[in-house]
């Protein structure tokens, strides 16, 4: 059975949105706003939804022992999270190929809509009895292109690919 748009929301041309989270009181930090790295936590729980949706996760990985790996990150830290924000993410899957998954994603005060950080991955597939790289099966590797085929109608955000280096003197 081939699902349609009207089937399936991951192949509208949206970005997937994950649950909305709450931040958690022990992340806060002596700043008073949301500790760098429970970014990462909010991001990667966001994307543990949206491999479930891809067919990806906890039970992929123990039935058929592929998982995923991420091999780089870039976090950019836009605006401050504090206790109470609920938020919300996004996530564009830019680019796919046989074992490769690159995504950019948005968190967002969930009610306000304001973005607090992006961030930028690319992740590996990974053979776990081997630990090594490998092509996704070719029924997962399905879901992802038409699933990357839905996103890439939607506008590229300006921040991807963005390098970390000084501003220029202008």
């Amino acid at each position: 059975m081939t699902l349609t748009a009207a089937d399936d929301g991951l192949l509208r041309p949206t970005p997937f949105l994950s649950s909305v989270m709450q931040i958690e009181p022990q992340w806060i930090d002596y700043n008073g706003h949301l500790n760098m790295a429970y970014y990462n936590v909010m991001f990667d729980r966001a994307v543990d939804e949206l491999w479930l949706e891809l067919g990806i996760g906890p039970a992929y990985m123990k039935a058929r022992h592929g998982s995923t790996f991420t091999a780089e990150c870039h976090v950019r830290y836009v605006r401050e999270i504090h206790l109470g924000d609920p938020v919300q993410v996004s996530v564009l899957l830019v680019a796919a190929d046989e074992k490769r998954l690159h995504t950019f994603k948005e968190l967002r005060h969930a009610t306000e809509g304001w973005l607090s950080a992006t961030s930028e991955n690319m992740t590996l597939h990974i053979d776990m009895a081997a630990r090594k790289t490998a092509p996704f099966p070719a029924d997962i590797r399905a879901r992802i292109e038409a699933v990357a085929n839905a996103h890439s109608s939607i506008a590229r955000p300006e921040a991807i690919g963005r390098k970390v280096m000084m501003p220029s003197g202008r």
